[in-house]
Parts: C-alpha cells; structure tokens; sequence
C-alpha cells in the first residue's frame, strides 16, 4: 500500500497538468494512465487532434515548465479567426485588436501530453503508474483507497478524475450528469495545403456555417520535409459521415473540393477520422473526496475549440484554491466548483446557442442572423470583449 496526498486518475493533457501542478505545489501525487504517448520524430505524419490553445492556456502550461518542450517540438501560432455564413457578412478577430503577437498557437493532443509527461521526471513526489488504470475506489470518512487493475492500493487524501467523459472516478463518487447527443458526428480531416504565396490560409482558422453543419479550417505547422497542412473539421449528420468515411482518400478530396469554400484552394487528403457529438456536465465537480476536471466534468460542442481551453481552466483554479486553502479545507473545492460550473455553463450554453442558431434553412432567420454578425463585425470593444473571454484573458 502506498500513501499519496492526490491521486490523479487519466494521464492525458488535462490530468497530467493537475499531476505536475500538485507536484510543483509539493504534493505527494500519483498519476495512473493505461498508454504513455508515443514519442515524437519530426519526421511523423501529424495527429488528427488538434487543439487551437489559447494564451491562458499556454501561461498555465509556462507556470509548469512544459511550454518548452511542447514549443521545440511542431506548433503554429495563429492570429486570425473568422465566422461567417453568407460570405459578405464576416466577422473577423485578429491579435491586433487585443495588440497581441498572436492569438494562440495550433497544438496536436498528443505533443501537448507528451511535453507535460517530459517535465514528470523533474519531481520525484510524482509518481507514475503507467499502463495500469482504476479498477474500484473505497470511500473513507478521511481518505479514499484508490484500488488500481494491477491489484496495487494507493491511499490519498483526494481523488482527480480526469479520465475522460466516460469517467469511472464520477460514477465511482456517484455524481450524476445532465447530457445529450447534438445528433450530428464531427470529421476529421488532415490534408495538404497547396503551395502558394497566400497566407491568409497559413495564420487563420475559419468555420463557415451551413444548414448541415459547420465546416472549418486550423492551419497546422509545417512537416519536417516543408509540406503546409491543414485541419479540416465537417460536422454532418451521422448517416452522411459514414457515407464520407467509407470514401477513398481521391473521392473524398472531391467532397471536400465541391462543399468547402473555394477559399480553402486545392488539397490533398491524408487522413480522416468521425467522433460523435455530445454534451456532459456533471451535477456536482465533487463528492466523497472525488474531483473532477475536463471531459470528466464536462464536454462542450467543439465548434469552437474551446473544450482543452476549458479543462485547463480548471487545473488552474484547482491549483489555486487548493495553494491557498490546502487539501484539508473542503472550501477549497467549494471555490473551485463555483467558479467553474458557472463559466464552463456558460460556454456550453453559449456554443449550443450559436450552433442551433445556425443549424436551419429559414431564410427570415439567415437574414437575421447574418446581419448580426455584419453588426458585430463593426461592434468595437463588445466585439474585443467577446475574443479577451475565448481567450481567457
């Protein structure tokens, strides 16, 4: 048996932040994961995750000395986003509103983990179980006994479960979830960018709305042999992704070419992937000394790209509350769950506004709509006031 102050359950980029922000803090911690990342080549075919990572984010990942090791690895800042569903009435944010080099930078998931579990080694308090995962936990009136597959016990004063939306740690702690299924699946493809002078593809992501769903578009780094890619995102109804999905890579390049906007130039594809859509929250952020952050807490329509954004929003006011109430104090975690249940509600909320919004074929309800976002093109400091909150600045 082994004794920790935390646990953390889930070892992706969420859970290894907690993980190494609790070490730093001092704490005995371990983190128990089933599949280390693999390691990087610059010679290796880019991810189909993606995340678009906001400067908060990146001051969080700074704070815990793994910005670097993510940096020196393949990133691409951006400093443009624009939205848009009749082409003449775009709205447009760019990093000079907010007089910044840049809005944030193009991430893969798994650089993200891996620079986060490169920094692991530089504090012996953490220790890693790794591939094991949890089997069941005991629930003490003053700690819990975290029962891992190996058949190995570890004690803690506390539990995080950052495993993910199908969390064992919530259901574990016996907090329910309010959730639904958008009743569409998200593509994923990485494709190949035509060589051209043009950068207006290479330094912003854009979605353009349809009546089926989003497309969109995040400019990725370069390969190691100089090729520009990109990331295409096509939200559609189930039926019609599977059909996409059961294409060649050829066929599938003249979907693409024939219901994307001709903006995007000519491509080649690469890759492709489909997930489906959905939306988590949990009732509650914690019980029976079980805490829960990220997609263990909470999924969002990725419209946006905000989910990752969203999770390390709360290690940072986890970390926080804890540095200065201590793991003792329950209030600790009181504070933590009233701050983050609200905002993330609030992007959820938001997002599922903006995407219903745009999910129809009305025409009263597209004039409408595309003459607000002609009025928010031109709305000044709400329209700054809206990008400084993306960005969680």
């Amino acid at each position: 048996m082994s004794q920790f102050d935390v646990v953390v359950i889930g070892g992706g980029m969420v859970g290894a932040a907690v993980a190494l922000g609790l070490a730093k803090q001092k704490k005995r911690v371990a983190l128990v994961e089933g599949l280390k990342p693999m390691f990087f080549e610059a010679s290796q075919s880019m991810d189909l995750r993606v995340s678009a990572i906001s400067t908060a984010s990146v001051d969080l990942l700074q704070q815990l000395g793994a910005w670097p090791n993510i940096k020196s690895k393949r990133v691409l800042p951006y400093l443009g986003l624009e939205t848009w569903e009749n082409s003449e009435c775009r709205i447009r944010f760019h990093a000079h509103d907010l007089n910044l080099d840049k809005l944030g930078y193009m991430v893969e998931n798994r650089l993200l983990q891996l620079g986060l579990w490169e920094e692991f080694e530089q504090h012996s308090n953490l220790e890693l179980f790794c591939p094991d995962s949890l089997d069941y936990i005991e629930f003490h009136e003053s700690y819990n006994q975290v029962v891992l597959s190996s058949g190995k016990t570890l004690d803690a004063l506390w539990v995080v479960g950052a495993d993910g939306a199908n969390s064992k740690v919530r259901q574990q702690a016996n907090i329910g979830v309010t959730a639904w299924d958008y009743r569409q699946r998200c593509m994923l493809i990485n494709v190949e960018l035509p060589s051209q002078d043009n950068q207006i593809l290479r330094d912003t992501t854009w979605q353009w709305f349809t009546p089926n769903g989003p497309r969109s578009f995040l400019p990725l780094a370069p390969l190691a042999n100089g090729r520009e890619q990109g990331s295409l995102v096509w939200y559609d109804s189930p039926k019609r992704i599977r059909q996409l999905q059961n294409l060649s890579l050829d066929k599938l390049r003249e979907e693409v070419l024939n219901h994307f906007p001709a903006e995007l130039g000519d491509i080649n594809v690469l890759q492709s992937g489909s997930f489906p859509l959905t939306r988590r929250h949990a009732q509650k952020y914690f019980a029976k000394r079980c805490v829960l952050v990220g997609d263990s807490a909470h999924t969002i329509n990725p419209l946006a790209g905000q989910g990752v954004n969203l999770g390390f929003k709360d290690v940072w006011m986890l970390l926080e509350t804890i540095a200065d109430k201590g793991l003792e104090s329950e209030q600790a975690f009181i504070d933590y769950q009233k701050c983050r249940r609200t905002d993330n509600l609030i992007m959820q909320t938001g997002m599922d506004f903006f995407y219903t919004t745009f999910s129809n074929d009305i025409t009263p309800l597209k004039f409408i709509r595309n003459a607000a976002l002609k009025v928010a093109q031109h709305s000044g400091d709400i329209k700054k006031q809206v990008l400084k909150y993306a960005l969680g600045l």
